[in-house]
């Protein structure tokens, strides 16, 4: 019996509802399939290309096999659609740690919605890392928490965060992900040692200090002499002018407040390893914090960047960031110092074992002619001593409990 003819009409109209149901899913399911995995990618472009070449051959088996796979990925699609209705909370006990604390945090979600939620996955990306926790199914209004705790063995500043809410199915075929929270930082300090007051000696700070340079008004008398056209008449001598018969006009050594220069080399060929750098970190670090707790005036350098040294705190997320560079050593630190802080009254270089004598010595050239200057060598497990010559002192020192003595011997008279 001969087919009978349909026409074209009554196939639009048998069509009609089938185009529209892929009309409704087209965009929900060009949505998921943008939450789809690489393996879920793979089993699709299985699917498609069993059942066409299956068509095309008359394999049946073939054809039952992309079937089968396009089913398995449209279930895991159904698993992932729906709305996530939760409220989290990220909540970091403490932003700023030194290394060994313990930094704690906590997550908590809320189902805000009308219905309960199924379950899912929570992730939140710690540093380099990531951390997952699993969440039950939870009725309306419940709330579920989860504390974790960061590593700390190592300064740094970690991003925690955003906390991410997974869903997806149990062959991994399709992850949504939904950001639930901003990132938040967690500074990891350097140790630090507490020291003695830098206000006595060298680093007194009170009424400043006298220098080689005459002023013409000032605090610190230096000497008379005659009398020329544009002197301030306040500075006469009235005395020593009427036994003269001329007029005598007052000098002054310019004084000036104490301004310390404190520079980490940053190159990592002046390091023998990674522990001696972090040694000279908290060196650095614990000469700045002392002297930004007294309010002295700082600059801080690490090769060419400036550390903050409004407070305390600031100065030291700045040293929780530092990391060496590679490139060779040199006399690029003091070189910096010199342009980036030519009115230092005192400059500290902190830098490692590698340079010799001679290189710091060669490198301590660039220091203004003047300048007290000191070089401290991070040495681990050496005797700590120190050799001054003239305005320069350089000192080797191997653990960081023996810092206050060495700032004791750098700062007396």
């Amino acid at each position: 019996m001969p087919p009978v003819p349909v026409a074209p009409a009554a196939l639009r109209r048998a069509a009609a509802p089938v185009t529209h149901g892929l009309a409704v899913v087209r965009r929900p399911l060009a949505r998921a399939l943008g939450h789809a995995t690489p393996l879920g990618w793979t089993v699709f472009a299985l699917a498609v290309l069993g059942i066409l070449a299956g068509r095309r051959l008359g394999w049946d088996e073939l054809v039952t096999g992309g079937v089968t796979l396009a089913g398995l990925l449209v279930i895991s699609i159904i698993l992932t659609l729906g709305r996530s209705t939760y409220s989290v909370e990220l909540d970091l006990a403490d932003r700023r740690v030194t290394v060994g604390q313990r930094a704690l945090g906590r997550i908590a979600v809320t189902n805000v919605g009308r219905s309960r939620m199924l379950p899912a996955e929570i992730e939140l990306p710690v540093g380099a890392g990531a951390a997952s926790f699993e969440m039950p199914s939870m009725a309306a209004g419940a709330v579920h928490e989860e504390v974790f705790a960061v590593p700390t063995a190592r300064r740094a500043v970690v991003v925690v965060g955003p906390v991410r809410s997974v869903r997806g199915d149990a062959l991994g075929l399709v992850r949504r992900q939904l950001r639930w929270t901003e990132p938040e930082e967690l500074y990891i300090h350097p140790r630090i040692v507490s020291l003695a007051s830098a206000r006595t000696g060298v680093m007194r700070d009170l009424e400043g200090q006298t220098t080689r340079v005459v002023s013409e008004n000032d605090m610190s008398f230096h000497a008379l002499r005659e009398y020329v056209a544009g002197d301030d008449r306040r500075n006469i001598h009235w005395r020593t002018s009427a036994r003269l018969n001329k007029l005598m006009v007052r000098q002054y050594e310019d004084t000036r407040r104490t301004h310390t220069a404190l520079a980490l080399e940053d190159s990592r060929a002046a390091y023998l390893d990674e522990d001696e750098y972090e040694a000279a970190v908290e060196v650095f670090a614990s000469l700045g914090a002392q002297a930004v707790r007294e309010g002295l005036e700082i600059t801080a350098l690490s090769g060419e960047d400036v550390l903050r040294t409004g407070t305390p705190p600031r100065f030291l997320d700045d040293c929780a960031g530092l990391a060496s560079r590679p490139g060779p050593t040199g006399p690029g630190v003091t070189r910096t110092v010199a342009q980036s802080v030519p009115h230092a009254s005192m400059v500290i270089v902190v830098t490692g074992s590698v340079p010799d004598a001679a290189e710091l010595r060669r490198s301590a050239l660039h220091v203004p002619a003047g300048v007290r200057t000191a070089i401290i060598v991070v040495s681990l497990g050496h005797e700590l001593r120190m050799q001054t010559l003239g305005r320069l002192s350089v000192a080797h020192i191997g653990d960081l409990a023996d810092l206050p003595r060495l700032v004791s011997r750098l700062v007396s008279p």
